[in-house]
């Protein structure tokens, strides 16, 4: 028996798209796919160029600029989500970032500046967008966002993203027990290592890449389309009653320890 997704009545805002390599441009993917109607964020206008070209030609999409960090973009973010769909289904988050310095070097040496910054942006921003959010989504819709296994184990020179990691799995724990008399659902997707613009900022991240296929059970790395493809599972109706959770999508790489050669 087949299973299709037919997500045509509903409505998705993407959070933090930068470019084709964006996992928050693969879920999207999925969304459009199932005929979803999904607005998108994005950092700063230089990468708009970019994005009109991914949404050139697709229908009932739309694109504003918003820094995630800034209660203004946030208000008038979500006052577009309301004059475009009048509510809200699925919300994604996709951002994370930290300034280069603190991904070099030891987590020791972390300052307090690269410490606030990695947090609010990669974690509180979750917080503040789910809330802003809140009037508009319906019941028994669904917020993701995506994680990455060093939030449980320490990945050199990830540093204090791993924290800032850990910090939003907790925070969609304790979102998933605010939403929960709703049924809005609060999940994460934990990817393996994917070749996309925020792995730039990691220092030897081509080694860790290599590393991660040579670990996985699978011998290879997960894809951008399986991170969609889960994420879609958890944002339609397939995944209701499922919430709270860190869901893994990385070719078996964080159940093994060292893999026989």
């Amino acid at each position: 028996m087949s299973v299709s997704v037919d997500l045509s009545n509903k409505t998705a805002l993407v959070m933090g798209v930068a470019n084709g390599r964006s996992l928050g441009w693969a879920i999207a993917q999925q969304l459009l796919a199932a005929g979803c109607r999904v607005g998108f964020s994005y950092q700063g206008e230089r990468l708009r160029p970019e994005l009109d070209k991914l949404l050139a030609g697709k229908d009932g999409v739309w694109s504003q600029q918003a820094d995630a960090t800034s209660e203004a973009d946030l208000v008038a973010l979500f006052a577009r989500v309301k004059e475009e769909f009048g509510h809200l289904d699925y919300l994604v988050h996709s951002i994370a970032y930290a300034p280069r310095q603190a991904m070099e070097g030891r987590f020791l040496d972390t300052t307090p500046e690269d410490w606030n910054t990695a947090l609010q942006v990669s974690a509180y921003t979750l917080v503040s967008a789910s809330r802003h959010a809140e009037p508009l989504l319906r019941d028994g819709g669904s917020i993701v966002s995506l994680t990455y296994h060093a939030s449980q184990q320490v990945v050199p020179k990830y540093n204090v993203m791993g924290v800032a990691k850990a910090a939003l799995e907790a925070a969609t724990r304790y979102l998933a027990a605010d939403f929960g008399e709703r049924e809005i659902r609060v999940n994460t997707v934990s990817a393996g290592p994917m070749r996309t613009i925020a792995a730039r900022s990691i220092p030897g991240f081509g080694g860790l890449y290599d590393k991660g296929a040579r670990n996985a059970s699978f011998g290879r790395n997960a894809t951008p389309e399986e991170v969609g493809k889960l994420a879609l599972f958890l944002l339609s109706d397939l995944g209701s009653g499922v919430t709270g959770q860190t869901m893994y999508v990385d070719a078996g790489l964080s159940i093994m320890t060292v893999k026989e050669d």
